[in-house]
């Protein structure tokens, strides 16, 4: 909301929900906005691409073959999508599942990447796969269920790990030359026990973290982190904003977002 040059309280940012949409506990994951302007998403309960509606919970774009109806029963556990040219290029899965819940029996090597220009799988026997990114025309994967962030070379079918990340890896972004990480604790659950991450964590002896770690991507080294502890042990996702040195955001239930008002340009009748 803030004009260029203008500040609020010192912070250079300030962000204020204007829309929202109701779309019911779909487990939505990734988001992102095509080249039409519509909100793209990962509808992972019903495990497909789907945008907003005005007069339904969703509507589906896309879903992979392997997925023979839409469903309310999160069968394959689709969470990731990788954008090209303002369209959706790649999405990733935790198994190949066609059966209610199906994907927690792959979490350790069920882990694919699908082209959803093609509907094909561009990559096998990754473990618990988040964030597909495609950054200077490299995908770029967290396999997460291992702690490895690295590349994947679509044409071989292969994972190149960079680093290993002391952590569960959700969220992704790029800023000169370095790769932006979130990272979670592990849930006290099925979902994350029994991974290969636990083993990678006690041979380094080494602690899981939350927080966001900067990986060098020419090194592979990591060279910053934040770790946050307290009420927060997960991250979703992250995000670079250019440019940016404090953003502020306000909340719905904030009582100061009664107060914050602007005009947008007139428009004719």
């Amino acid at each position: 909301m803030l004009a260029p040059g203008q500040n609020r309280d010192g912070f250079d940012r300030l962000y204020v929900p204007q829309v929202s949409y109701i779309t019911g506990d779909i487990d939505v994951h990734d988001i992102a906005i095509d080249k039409q302007g519509r909100i793209v998403f990962v509808n992972t309960l019903f495990c497909c691409l789907a945008t907003v509606s005005h007069t339904h919970s969703f509507a589906p774009i896309w879903r992979p073959k392997y997925i023979s109806k839409l469903a309310a029963e999160d069968r394959c556990h689709m969470n990731g999508m990788a954008m090209v040219n303002g369209s959706p290029k790649y999405v990733t899965s935790v198994g190949m599942s066609d059966a209610a819940d199906g994907w927690r029996e792959h979490r350790a090597s069920g882990g694919v990447i699908v082209d959803v220009e093609s509907n094909e799988v561009s990559m096998t026997g990754l473990s618990m796969p988040h964030s597909p990114r495609m950054h200077e025309g490299k995908l770029y994967v967290l396999n997460s269920g291992t702690g490895y962030f690295g590349t994947i070379d679509v044409e071989k079918g292969k994972f190149e790990p960079i680093a290993f990340c002391p952590g569960y890896m959700r969220g992704l972004d790029f800023i000169n030359g370095f790769a932006i990480i979130g990272m979670s604790k592990c849930r006290e659950n099925r979902t994350f026990s029994g991974l290969e991450l636990d083993d990678n964590l006690t041979k380094r002896k080494a602690e899981v973290r939350c927080g966001v770690f900067v990986v060098d991507l020419s090194t592979g080294d990591l060279v910053q982190w934040v770790r946050l502890e307290g009420a927060v042990f997960e991250m979703y996702d992250v995000a670079v904003i250019p440019g940016v040195v404090r953003p502020m955001a306000l909340g719905l239930c904030q009582e100061a977002i009664r107060r914050t008002i602007s005009i947008g340009d007139p428009v004719s009748l």
